[in-house]
């Protein structure tokens, strides 16, 4: 019993020792600076100031409406193609559905450069006008989260009873009034939950708004990356993070309560036992692939293959090699400290690591909130853990990074200055990589029939053989995802790497936006090369993963995330 307890201490303890010492604390350290003044006493003038700012209130304003538009648009275009990949059967189905995840995954330098290129005026699309505007940072913000949608509401509408629909049906209702009254209705906590997470991703986007918005364009998320690298104002960007905590907070809260109402009020299949086979002869079908079509193909498809178009032409249109030649190079006027391979180098082994630790600190939370202890307190405290877990995909990345700078020169008092370490950008990769992880492995170990343990435990299992024999195992089938998430989000991370790679150890997605904010045709086309690169490495670690899944008969991630 000791040994079960110390057990399951050292699971709690090592995950929260990890963020607490490289997000709680970090974030904690610069959000404080907005209450102290140059003396060291508590001041409470800045937040004043910030609160009163009529520009405040605009960046927040954005910020919302940002969110909103990207969240309305992500459910509106997410829902017929979660019909299509989980209501119905048809070949390449598992294909198309690994090609839907992918935006979620690519790095925000890439998607902001490959929207740039498409709403630029010689591109595709220039005669839209979206360049740095409003419309065109959410249509990418769309291209990103679509994929959350589809895999949550898709990941509880395959499990979902069809008895109730079906009743409705022979009761004399049409498929529309069916649909309206029996599904979508028991679809709600998932269609809550999902576009609370979209508006988290929404209001906290940085790359996008960033490559996209231009000057004149700006949400509480660049504004504290400006004041804290232009300006070194951080009793303001202190104050924005604060206030970006709040509409963090809200969103959790909001997917936490919808997804728990629908864990206690729908009764679900094992698997997709409700799923028929595509046929033209039903409306619905039909429907939702065209609406598919549209939005794989001109909302997925076209970006990328533009993205991939211009980085094969040079400065007068003509196809050419040029640009991927020159990522062995320096760039235009030496632009960069370490040519493209380099960085790419730089870049996977980093991600490497930081996926071991995500992986690690992820399985133990996972292991831990999907216990269902009976202690009440207990009960809390277990989801406390998973809320506290899913903080870091939330707060600004530059928040985290900034508070790195100024916590972890003798972190602990320690005569150790992690801001010279190499461990210091794995770490912080990590960070975002771990809730990632959490909400990938936990849906499979809460499928675990808790008879199996008892019954193991019945014979004298040992708990410790309990969860090698069982919980593990079963765990393994959604490793390979876990895995493959965790590597692609650490890979493009962009946000908290910009301010803790040196210019010698830069990753790829730092060079790519050095790449873009200097002069000179030539950098803009090793850009664009750099970035299908980057796009092609993480897009094949999904598709492996997914295919992995797949395989080894994993159940969806999609119900939690």
């Amino acid at each position: 019993m000791n040994r079960t307890r110390l057990g399951w201490g050292v699971a709690v303890a090592l995950p929260l020792a990890f963020l607490g010492v490289f997000f709680a604390w970090p974030v904690a350290a610069l959000v404080g600076r907005g209450f102290v003044a140059d003396g060291g006493g508590v001041d409470l003038g800045g937040l004043r100031d910030v609160l009163g700012s009529p520009r405040t209130w605009r960046l927040v304003g954005i910020t919302l409406a940002q969110a909103a538009a990207g969240s309305v648009g992500s459910v509106l275009l997410g829902l017929p193609v979660a019909y299509l990949l989980y209501r119905t059967r048809f070949p390449g189905r598992a294909v198309l559905r690994g090609l839907v995840t992918v935006p979620f995954v690519l790095p925000t330098v890439v998607v902001g450069v490959a929207f740039r290129s498409l709403f630029r005026a010689d591109g595709p699309l220039g005669w839209a006008g979206l360049e740095e505007t409003f419309v065109g940072v959410v249509v990418a913000l769309v291209f990103f989260n679509v994929s959350v949608v589809v895999r949550t509401v898709g990941g509880l509408w395959e499990r979902l009873d069809p008895r109730a629909e079906q009743a409705a049906r022979a009761l004399g209702a049409t498929p529309q009034r069916a649909f309206r009254t029996v599904t979508l209705p028991a679809l709600g906590p998932a269609i809550a939950s999902a576009a609370a997470v979209v508006f988290l991703f929404c209001a906290t986007a940085f790359g996008v708004v960033l490559v996209l918005g231009g000057l004149g364009y700006g949400t509480i998320e660049t504004e504290i990356y400006r004041r804290t690298t232009q300006f070194l104002d951080l009793r303001t960007a202190a104050v924005l993070s604060i206030l970006q905590l709040v509409v963090v907070t809200g969103a959790l809260f909001a997917a936490a309560r919808a997804r728990g109402r629908g864990e206690r009020a729908l009764h679900l299949e094992q698997e997709d036992v409700a799923a028929h086979r595509w046929s033209a002869r039903r409306a619905s079908d039909v429907g939702a692939a065209a609406a598919t079509v549209v939005v794989v193909g001109v909302l997925i498809v076209l970006p990328l293959a533009g993205l991939v178009g211009r980085s094969f032409r040079g400065p007068d249109g003509a196809w050419t090699l040029a640009n991927y030649r020159a990522l062995g190079t320096t760039g235009g006027r030496n632009a960069l400290s370490v040519t493209v391979w380099e960085a790419l180098g730089t870049s996977l082994r980093t991600a490497l690591i930081a996926t071991a630790i995500a992986v690690v600190v992820g399985g133990l939370v996972a292991l831990v909130v999907s216990r269902r202890p009976r202690a009440r307190a207990a009960r809390r405290a277990v989801g406390l853990l998973d809320a506290v877990v899913m903080l870091p995909l939330g707060v600004s990345a530059v928040t985290v990074g900034f508070g790195f700078l100024i916590t972890l020169d003798r972190p602990l008092g320690l005569n150790i200055d992690l801001r010279t370490s190499g461990l210091l950008v794995p770490a912080a990769q990590a960070v975002v990589a771990v809730p990632l992880v959490v909400r990938t492995v936990l849906p499979v170990l809460r499928a675990i029939d808790p008879r199996l343990r008892q019954a193991a435990a019945v014979l004298g299992a040992p708990p410790g053989r309990v969860l090698r024999d069982i919980d593990l195992p079963i765990a393994l089938r959604s490793l390979g995802l876990a895995i493959g998430f965790a590597f692609s989000v650490s890979l493009g991370e962009f946000g908290a790497t910009a301010f803790l790679a040196r210019p010698d150890s830069a990753t790829l997605p730092v060079v790519i936006f050095r790449l873009i904010g200097r002069p000179g045709a030539e950098n803009y086309g090793m850009a664009l090369a750099a970035s299908v690169i980057l796009a092609a490495i993480t897009a094949a670690c999904v598709m492996l993963a997914e295919r992995l899944r797949q395989d080894r008969g994993a159940g969806a991630v999609g119900g939690e995330f």
